[in-house]
């Protein structure tokens, strides 16, 4: 597992305008990213398994936040992707509204490496100030840069 959150991260795999308003038409565009990554071996299955591990539990996190993830074979390494919604997806039954969405997948023989992930997005995210940086950063570079900013301030 990389070290931050921010070796993860990429310009090209974040978009802050996600158009997509229903959580299935949000959930493609953001993992559309990941398409041609080259640690996605076959993107087609990932991003069946994505779907198929969305339906059978909500991935909400609360606070705005969803974490839709795939352990499959068909990524060699961990990869992320990165969606924000200014007006907000309702993403679960209980009709929680999602404004940032981290697509995660991540190899079945690397369990530690995604639990680790996981964790250091959850502290990331923890705090009402640091969401609301990342809800305001105006363009993918400054999105990175405000994670790196809340990683260095949590020793992650």
């Amino acid at each position: 597992m990389p070290g931050r959150i921010t070796a993860l991260l990429h310009p090209s795999r974040i978009t802050l305008q996600v158009q997509g308003n229903k959580r299935t038409a949000a959930l493609n565009e953001v993992a559309r990213l990941l398409d041609g990554h080259p640690d996605v071996a076959n993107f087609g299955g990932f991003y069946d398994e994505l779907l198929a591990r969305d339906r059978l539990d909500t991935t909400c996190l609360g606070n705005g936040v969803a974490l839709p993830h795939a352990r499959t074979e068909h990524v060699r390494q961990i990869v992320l992707a990165v969606g924000r919604s200014d007006t907000g997806i309702p993403f679960d039954a209980a009709g929680e509204i999602v404004k940032l969405l981290f697509v995660l997948g991540t190899p079945k023989s690397k369990p530690g490496d995604y639990l680790a992930v996981v964790s250091a997005l959850c502290k990331l995210l923890r705090d009402p100030a640091d969401r609301a940086a990342l809800l305001a950063a105006p363009t993918p570079d400054a999105f990175i840069a405000a994670v790196s900013a809340i990683e260095t301030r949590l020793g992650l």
